[in-house]
């Protein structure tokens, strides 16, 4: 079992990290977040294997079963896998997502009713004493998957931007050196993102949120310019990977001597 460690990214915000080094160059990390709130949330559950780690970092910050709220950035096994594993541990806990998420998949899925949420929702996390709030912000097919969202905590400036700015290697939990050539490389490492002209256009909306902190799912968490990463990160997509408003060039797949649409 691998070692998952607990650190805090922000203000009552910590990062749940397990990296596994037999992923990549230097291995990969899959991160959780929790946020210690009057209704506590957890943003991502991890693998259905991870569940006894994650839930043992989640208990070294509080009991499990406070969790209100679960949530997660699309429909993967890394993002949700123990999903159902949380909500019989934590009986008063319902999961939030976006709804074309609980449209698609969750509805279904799940052991309890999800929270559908309209794009620019907030849902409450805390009260007078400790005011916690997050914007759902639909990302249909950024970096992949229809009903991909990400949550936007208001008071810290926290993102929770799933696998958006991806970096390869087990390094700090948070971070203000610059990330840009990292998640470059760990897109050509992976080709993890469904190329297409809506990917800048979701990169440069987040960036007008004016985060402090991106909460990055595979990676360390980011403190430094995020506007400007983000901005950077939509112009590489836009003219280096042919993410523009123009059509997408024709591309061959693995396994196919003619590219895409040829021919046709």
């Amino acid at each position: 079992m691998n070692d998952t460690k607990v650190e805090q990214i922000a203000d009552r915000i910590y990062r749940l990290s397990t990296c596994v080094p037999e992923i990549g160059p230097g291995g990969f990390t899959f991160n959780q977040f929790l946020v210690d709130a009057e209704e506590p949330l957890l943003y991502h559950t991890g693998m259905r294997h991870l569940f006894p780690a994650v839930r043992a970092a989640v208990e070294q910050v509080m009991p499990v079963e406070r969790l209100r709220w679960i949530a997660f950035a699309h429909v993967e096994a890394d993002e949700c896998g123990a999903v159902n594993e949380f909500l019989a541990a934590a009986p008063h806990a319902q999961v939030a997502h976006g709804a074309m998420g609980c449209m698609l998949s969750l509805d279904d899925m799940l052991d309890r009713p999800p929270r559908a949420m309209a794009d620019g929702e907030v849902l409450e996390l805390g009260g007078a004493g400790l005011r916690r709030a997050v914007l759902e912000v639909p990302t249909p097919h950024v970096p992949h998957n229809w009903e991909s969202h990400v949550f936007f905590e208001q008071e810290t400036g926290t993102l929770f931007c799933g696998d958006l700015c991806t970096q390869l290697g087990d390094g700090p939990a948070v971070t203000d050196q610059d990330l840009l050539d990292a998640a470059i490389a760990a897109e050509e490492a992976f080709w993890q993102t469904s190329m297409g002209p809506a990917i800048p256009a979701t990169y440069r909306r987040l960036a007008d949120l004016q985060p402090k902190t991106l909460a990055v799912m595979h990676g360390s968490s980011y403190n430094g310019d995020c506007a400007a990463l983000l901005r950077g990160l939509a112009d590489v997509y836009e003219t280096r990977f042919g993410c523009g408003p123009q059509a997408i060039p024709a591309q061959s797949l693995p396994g196919h001597a003619a590219p895409v649409g040829a021919g046709r």
